[in-house]
């Protein structure tokens, strides 16, 4: 039984849901996400609560039980909360700037960095060394984060790079002059 999969979703007042036969629409202030259910599985809206019900007690759908739970309360969050994720740069020199819809980073190579922002995600820069990645789908703002650090990993020896808030980088010792 899964868990996860028998819990209902507790849907706020500012939110409409719309289920036609397996797809689910889900409307928030932040915006509008479409999610396909498994085949067989069904959704049921009802006094504020959604819940998915699974069609048999197959292990296969007990494993997607849980999962089809899971993304639709994503997009019930990310249509009314919406999800972020902050960077951190360390480095002398090391810095991040907004030009349009541009994110230029300037990591200590010969030239920056320019990363285009996709559709559907806001980057702000509160200071040149913090950057904070915004979104309503929640796959989609931690792949753009993963694809900005992976420009400058944080190294084990002196901790420069990219880092993600609150990511622990455990150093290395140098090497020992005898």
């Amino acid at each position: 039984m899964s868990r996860i999969g028998k819990k209902p979703i507790q849907v706020p007042a500012n939110t409409k849901i719309n289920i036609s036969g397996s797809k689910v629409l889900v409307e928030g202030p932040k915006g509008k996400m479409e999610y396909t259910l498994p085949p067989a599985f069904k959704a049921e809206f009802k006094e504020g609560q959604l819940l998915v019900i699974r069609p048999s007690d197959v292990k296969k759908d007990m494993a997607l039980h849980g999962l089809a739970r899971s993304m639709l309360n994503n997009l019930v969050k990310g249509v009314t909360d919406g999800f972020s994720k902050r960077l951190e740069i360390q480095g002398v020199g090391f810095r991040g700037a907004l030009q349009g819809k541009t994110l230029v980073l300037q990591l200590g190579f010969t030239h920056p960095i320019n990363f285009q922002i996709p559709e559907g995600i806001v980057v702000e820069v509160p200071k040149p060394t913090d950057i904070i990645v915004k979104g309503i789908d929640k796959q989609k703002v931690g792949q753009v984060a993963a694809d900005i650090r992976s420009y400058f990993k944080p190294e084990p020896y002196k901790g420069k790079g990219i880092r993600y808030s609150g990511e622990y980088v455990k150093k290395k010792v140098g090497k020992a002059v005898a």
